[in-house]
């Protein structure tokens, strides 16, 4: 087959399942990447590099200025196929994350290839992400309008994409007919045969503090610490949580950024927020004991999973994260937040616990509970093991399911 990948950070979701594509040598892939500096070839994918002519308009009215973006970005990738397929490519396959709008028109270059696109996720006025958290509330009613247009970019894609790929249920139970009956759900693969528990795990953080196994540790993990993935919840528990706990240590995964959601308010971040909002109720003793890690290099990141005694994930209704399965793959004793994304991994008191997401007293006490049961927390990390073992592990079980999508489109 000739494969053609469109992702704007590629490779993305398709790390692992372009380089096995491209292991074959019967097969020819290519990657189409907005990335500066993305050319040449990585594990056997040739990776072309194009880039928009022209920025948003000024003062486009705000509920059209995200399509006109996706617009301009998927008029860049239309000529930089117009150009591969000028050099003699055709792709029978074109596998793409349309979330930035890249693969819009792609369908105008090579009408005749199957477009199977990656559905991470459909917005709704309600029952996801929106007004899930009412502490920050959309103050315009007509947030609902800028959502539908914001949906314009999935509603095209339906038009021309042949088949769709979805990391988990609830994700794809987001689309609507009749797409939804195009979607596969596959996950995008956790290695659990190298994230695994090590009872000899060791951990020096700033060069001097040394951390193993015999230290209590609770761990948090969000790409940027923002309200989405609960990081006000959890910020709301220390207080609690290092009161009642005079041994423990913090350990906050995150840059200072925004992933989802909106921004704090100009010349602040949520992390400074949060953090301040709690910091009187909090000795210095006490804060010592909080570490704010920052974006650690994943060589760090596993072990630091590998000693946790527990790991706290919160999140809205929204996209799961792969810190999660990672934490499950490590066997970490978890405490989540009983919103609809965990419901397919976290099984509450098998796989982990799952507390109310805004309930900060409920998150503090579970927590407690779990570090003052040994027994729980080992049963708990070796269920989740296993769970993500049966139904995340990348060599096993997703990447096969994967390798079969892909050959069910040209079938």
């Amino acid at each position: 087959m000739r494969i053609l990948f469109i992702h704007q950070n590629f490779p993305g979701q398709f790390k692992h399942l372009a380089p096995a594509l491209a292991a074959d040598p019967a097969n020819e892939v290519v990657a189409l990447s907005i990335q500066k500096g993305a050319h040449g070839f990585w594990r056997g994918v040739r990776i072309l590099n194009y880039q928009p002519k022209r920025g948003t308009t000024p003062n486009v009215h705000p509920w059209v200025s995200d399509f006109e973006t996706k617009t301009i970005r998927g008029e860049a990738c239309f000529r930089a196929a117009l150009e591969l397929k000028a050099d003699g490519f055709s792709p029978d396959v074109i596998i793409a994350h349309p979330g930035w709008g890249e693969s819009l028109f792609i369908k105008e270059v090579w009408p005749q290839a199957k477009l199977a696109i990656y559905s991470e996720f459909f917005y709704h006025a309600e029952g996801a992400d929106t007004g899930f958290d009412p502490e920050f509330a959309v103050g315009d009613v007509g947030d609902p309008c800028r959502l539908r247009l914001k949906n314009l970019n999935n509603l095209l894609h339906f038009e021309t994409a042949d088949a769709g790929i979805s990391p988990t249920q609830w994700q794809a139970s987001t689309f609507p007919e009749p797409f939804r009956s195009k979607i596969a759900v596959v996950h995008d693969g956790i290695d659990t045969a190298v994230i695994k528990p090590n009872p000899q795990v060791s951990l020096t953080l700033n060069g001097t503090l040394k951390l193993t196994r015999n230290d209590e540790l609770i761990t948090f993990v969000n790409r940027n610490l923002e309200p989405y993935r609960g990081y006000h919840t959890f910020m709301r528990a220390l207080p609690a949580l290092l009161r009642r706990r005079p041994h423990v240590r913090v350990l906050i995964v995150g840059g200072d950024d925004v992933s989802y959601g909106a921004r704090a308010p100009a010349g602040t971040t949520w992390k400074a927020i949060f953090a301040s909002e709690v910091r009187p109720q909090i000795s210095d003793d006490d804060w010592a004991r909080v570490h704010f890690l920052g974006m650690i290099p994943y060589q760090n990141f596993i072990p630091m999973l590998q000693l946790s005694t527990v790991h706290v994930y919160l999140t809205y209704p929204f996209v799961l994260s792969w810190s999660l399965l990672e934490a499950m793959s490590a066997g970490c004793a978890i405490v989540a937040s009983d919103t609809k994304p965990l419901h397919e991994a976290i099984r509450h008191d098998d796989t982990g616990r799952l507390v109310d997401f805004f309930d900060a007293a409920a998150l503090a006490d579970e927590v407690c509970n779990l570090l003052d049961d040994k027994a729980a927390r080992q049963r708990l990390g070796e269920n989740a093991r296993a769970f993500a073992q049966a139904n995340y592990d990348l060599q096993t079980v997703c990447l096969p399911r994967q390798m079969a999508w892909v050959k069910s489109l040209v079938a």
